[in-house]
């Protein structure tokens, strides 16, 4: 299992990005919510999206979740 982040600034299309704690774009602490340990991707970004609806994954770190 990993740790898991959602950058709280939306990018340029408007998506928040989901990273694992060792990827090398996590965002500053200022910048991100903890959305805790999770077995992958999949499972992050849904707990992400009850925040932010456009969540989607890292192309580095969660590739498998990165659709746009």
């Amino acid at each position: 299992m990993k740790n898991y982040y959602v950058n709280t600034q939306a990018q340029y299309n408007g998506d928040h990005e989901v990273h694992t704690a060792d990827c090398q774009y996590l965002p500053g602490l200022l910048n991100r919510k903890a959305l805790g340990l999770h077995e992958n991707c999949k499972s992050a970004v849904t707990e992400a999206k009850n925040t932010y609806s456009k969540a989607d994954g890292c192309k580095t770190c969660s590739n498998d979740c990165h659709k746009s």
